[in-house]
């Protein structure tokens, strides 16, 4: 991959200050710009290395990593503004869960879009798991610190609700995203790949929901973490789906040959190595 770090620059960054996790690259005249719900974040690295390797013409790629309903509002305003920074650069590419995708359907910013992986669900916890945190009914204990997804912005949030309502019915539902979310005791990112991770690192909370790719990525790169599988009948499977923005898209070609490698076997190899699901 090429890296904007090997560009001459000035560094600036100050940690906890000015850091900025989430958007990469160059965002200025791209040959293709990305919108990613931010939970690839681990993979795309690797994916743009095998895509620059079978088109070596499409080098400056602009990406965001970021929560999929925060890309759809993007998108449909048309910029990003962080404090006194405005990116207006337009996807060519976005991936998102299907209630997003057909929102853009309806909307009329995509004319279709294609599947390409699948995830499940788990709950990450420090390694040592002080709160004793077994399955998701122990989400709902009182004294329990929880980082939960926000379900307007995250699709995973949307489906860990469910899974709560299997497990534990509208109860414990009530209990999360209700009661402890009122006493502070279940929090609400709006970063959910960033924060969570911070909050358990940091011991404010004690445990969160994720992704099953995530738990998976955070214990194989540290003991820091382990996580809490969920069994089968209580998980919900999450479907990944990729769409060619027609109607802000600069660049149709490129877009089309990164949808086609993504949807290729080659792509979901990729994705399979960070602990995504085959099949669709």
């Amino acid at each position: 991959m090429i890296s904007t770090r090997n560009r001459k620059a000035v560094e600036f960054s100050v940690a906890s200050v000015d850091v900025v996790c989430d958007l990469h690259g160059n965002p200025c005249n791209p040959d293709l710009t990305l919108f990613f719900n931010g939970n690839q974040w681990m993979v795309v690295e690797e994916l743009l290395t095998a895509f620059r390797r079978l088109y070596p013409e499409i080098q400056h790629i602009f990406y965001e990593t970021l929560p999929p309903g925060l890309l759809a509002e993007q998108i449909k305003q048309g910029a990003l503004r962080m404090e006194e920074l405005m990116i207006d650069t337009p996807p060519d590419v976005y991936t998102a869960g299907r209630e997003e995708m057909e929102a853009m359907l309806r909307e009329g910013f995509i004319q279709s879009y294609k599947p390409y992986a699948r995830n499940g669900l788990a709950i990450l916890v420090p390694a040592a798991d002080p709160a004793d945190v077994r399955g998701l009914k122990d989400l709902g204990r009182p004294g329990v610190r929880v980082s939960m997804p926000n379900p307007s912005r995250e699709g995973v949030g949307r489906l860990i609700v469910r899974a709560l309502e299997k497990a534990g019915g509208p109860e414990l539902v009530k209990q999360v995203m209700e009661e402890k979310v009122a006493s502070g005791e279940t929090y609400l990112t709006s970063i959910h790949h960033r924060e969570t991770i911070n909050l358990l690192r940091d011991g404010l909370v004690d445990a969160g929901p994720v992704w099953l790719s995530e738990a998976l990525y955070q214990q194989k790169h540290g003991k820091t973490f382990d996580y809490v599988t969920i069994p089968a009948e209580h998980d919900v499977i999450g479907r990944y789906f990729i769409a060619h923005v027609d109607k802000t898209s600069r660049h149709p070609d490129a877009a089309r040959k990164f949808i086609d490698f993504m949807t290729s076997e080659s792509g979901r190899k990729i994705y399979a190595g960070y602990g995504f699901l085959s099949g669709m």
